[in-house]
């Protein structure tokens, strides 16, 4: 990386990881660059370890499979150490403020990583903690998610830049985070929900206000068909979302005509991407034949949760 790059790394040292809007396009592309070196690194065996010494505290309010192993792994490979909180381990907004908890862990660790429900829990750990914060779920975002989708993109098509994401379904938290994360990379980004599951007009204004600066184009439409009109990638997740599971059978009605399948996606470039966060329920939100088909990169995906982790912790908490 040439001294500009790594001034940018150098600015993102001790900061919080809350959504992708904290960061400018070129400290979240300095992130892509070093989640695929290090990568690299990974695959040829070669040792880096740069928080030797160092300790993350993963607060687990939500289950998760990605989430917990990839940053256990991760902390290992860069040669330090994870400690998994869940709920039942600290008396976060219980017993004890979350000001508190902040103050007490940040005497102990060198990182805080959570998964938790309502999005002020990560603001407020941010805002009290002297160490830095990540957000790996909330209700209103997953940037780290993003960060990974945004790495599998570039990996498979070389850039980001004037690239078309559409997302298809619930306007949840994935929804928020790709698209933020999308137009703060210059991509466009178009989103189809159905009425009554639109993403949240803050969301959607801040996204506007960020796209007008970066020369990307976003359309929030009810027509899954027109979202993914010739789209370089096509996103979708559960339709009940963890949280809304006695949803479901709603759900379901609500989302039949947002399934993502094969006559859909002919609707998108003939080489176009399908990403998918996973769990993924084949034969609701996707169809067996596009996840599972020669256009889907979600293993790609899953496995650059690691990498794309390890460059947020390596940069945050070196």
């Amino acid at each position: 990386m040439d001294l500009t790059q790594q001034a940018h790394g150098h600015a993102l040292k001790g900061r919080d990881l809350v959504e992708l809007t904290d960061y400018t396009t070129e400290e979240i592309q300095y992130l892509l660059d070093l989640a695929i070196e290090l990568k690299r690194k990974q695959n040829t065996k070669e040792i880096f370890r740069p928080l030797e010494g160092k300790t993350l505290g993963m607060i687990f309010e939500k289950s998760s499979t990605r989430t917990r192993v990839s940053f256990e792994v991760g902390m290992f490979q860069l040669g330090g150490h994870a400690l998994f909180l869940s709920k039942n381990d600290i008396q976060l907004g219980r017993g004890e403020t979350i000001a508190d908890t902040a103050g007490v862990l940040s005497r102990y660790l060198d990182g805080i990583m959570i998964r938790t429900f309502g999005h002020e829990n990560v603001t407020e750990l941010a805002k009290y903690a002297d160490i830095p914060v990540i957000n790996a779920l909330s209700d209103l975002g997953h940037p780290c998610q993003v960060l990974a989708d945004l790495q599998t993109i570039q990996e498979h098509k070389g850039a980001l830049r004037g690239k078309k994401l559409a997302y298809v379904g619930d306007g949840n938290n994935m929804a928020h985070s790709l698209l933020l994360g999308g137009v703060k990379m210059g991509m466009d980004v178009s989103i189809a929900s159905p009425e009554g599951y639109e993403s949240d007009a803050e969301i959607v204004r801040q996204a506007q206000e960020i796209a007008s600066e970066t020369g990307s184009k976003i359309a929030i439409v009810r027509d899954a068909r027109e979202a993914v009109e010739n789209a370089d990638a096509v996103y979708t997740d559960v339709w009940a979302s963890m949280g809304f599971e006695e949803e479901q059978k709603v759900r379901e009605q609500a989302f039949k005509d947002y399934q993502v399948n094969e006559e859909l996606v002919s609707g998108a470039k003939a080489d176009y991407l399908f990403l998918h966060c996973l769990p993924a329920h084949r034969g609701e939100e996707v169809s067996a034949g596009v996840i599972d088909g020669r256009n889907s990169v979600i293993f790609d995906e899953a496995e650059n949760r690691l990498h794309a982790q390890k460059a947020v912790m390596a940069t945050l908490m070196a």
